[in-house]
């Protein structure tokens, strides 16, 4: 499995949907998040984007340049950069650090936003913008010379002059549950995302997927993202995940399902669907529990439990296909943590930590001998 963690650019805290015991968005939080991300074994990070949070590019660079195996997840929007410039910006990334940048396709859903930007094409129209986008990228990912004449981009003698590190090409991620989406993850992607939704309806998307891919003569993996509560037993995780939303008032609420409902995702309109039984029904199973969704767009569910519940239910997603898990859990620096001392020693790790695992040095440098006899230095 690679497990990805996640940089918290739009702000982190221990409450959902309320400002106490926030923490704000600055670049020393997230280099702390990021440190212990590398340090602990993750595999990478993703980087969220949009105008809630810091720019993700700029936000890799800087965390690039003080970690040393950490991976980044970066947002490439079609609708906002040329392609030639977007796939010039990753190759230079992924040379400087030598292979450490994925690419993280994101075609975009919240219609606000995507007019504050600029950009006024139907959601079909944005799918079809994005398979022109990367129509021109796999050029120029495969040293071709790309003239390009569409509906929505035309470049003449495109090429670019400086390769890319990682060979045969930076991977490809992206995410969306529409029909247009999934045609253009079967034409381009190396893997597709999918929020979290119960490990039976993930496995129908992943044979959806599959399926298209295997119709374009290609073959896709697969990942999730998912939030996630680990402690010491079940009891403990599942107070914490129903403390992380105390604060989430009735209007609160209201008001950010509103929002989200405007949204033009069918990825969205379907972790919407998870809360139409309000807090009463937040709890898909009792491993997997909604209660994010109330107040956050995007992933809305987060699986729940001590470390082998967690770990179980991880592999079972693994077992319908998913062998890529982006997670990220409140507050980002301590759960990373939680996660990697509770769940990672139940997983098989594509990159496991490479520090020993010891606690505390006891009184003074006593040490506890096999047999009950006691050493001292």
């Amino acid at each position: 499995m690679d497990v990805f963690w996640f940089i918290p650019t739009q702000g982190d805290g221990r409450f959902l949907g309320t400002t106490d015991g926030g923490r704000p968005a600055t670049f020393d939080y997230f280099a702390q998040v990021a440190r212990a991300a590398d340090s602990l074994g993750y595999h990478g990070a993703l980087l969220p984007t949009g105008r809630g949070c810091d720019d993700a590019w700029i936000t890799a660079a800087g965390l690039a340049a003080i970690t040393t195996r950490l991976k980044y997840l970066v947002a490439v929007r079609p609708g906002l950069v040329s392609p030639t410039l977007a796939y010039r910006m990753a190759a230079t990334f992924d040379r400087q650090t030598a292979g450490r940048i994925l690419i993280n396709v994101v075609a975009g859903g919240d219609t606000d936003e995507l007019h504050g930007d600029g950009v006024f094409l139907s959601s079909e129209e944005r799918y079809e913008q994005t398979d022109e986008f990367l129509t021109i990228w796999r050029g120029l990912a495969r040293g071709e010379t790309v003239d390009h004449a569409g509906k929505h981009l035309t470049v003449w003698a495109a090429k670019q002059f400086f390769p890319a590190h990682q060979q045969p090409h930076i991977p490809l991620y992206f995410g969306g549950s529409s029909l247009p989406a999934v045609c253009v993850a079967a034409r381009h992607v190396d893997v597709y995302l999918t929020w979290g939704e119960p490990p039976a309806a993930v496995a129908e998307k992943v044979a959806d997927v599959r399926r298209a891919a295997t119709a374009k003569g290609r073959s896709v993996r697969f990942g999730i993202r998912l939030h996630v509560v680990v402690r010491d037993t079940v009891a403990e995780a599942r107070t914490a995940a129903e403390k992380l939303i105390e604060k989430v008032t009735p209007e609160v609420a209201a008001a950010a399902q509103g929002v989200l409902a405007k949204y033009e995702s069918e990825g969205q309109r379907r972790m919407l669907a998870l809360q139409r039984n309000g807090r009463d029904g937040l709890w898909l199973r009792p491993d997997l529990w909604a209660g994010v969704g109330l107040v956050r767009g995007g992933a809305g569910t987060a699986m729940v439990g001590d470390g082998p519940t967690v770990a179980a239910l991880m592999r079972e997603y693994a077992a319908v296909g998913i062998d890529t898990f982006i997670l990220s859990g409140y507050p980002h620096l301590e759960e990373a943590y939680h996660v990697a001392e509770h769940v990672f020693p139940h997983l098989p790790l594509s990159r496991a930590t490479t520090a020993a695992t010891r606690g505390e040095v006891i009184a003074n440098g006593a040490v506890r001998i096999p047999g009950g006899a006691n050493g001292t230095s």
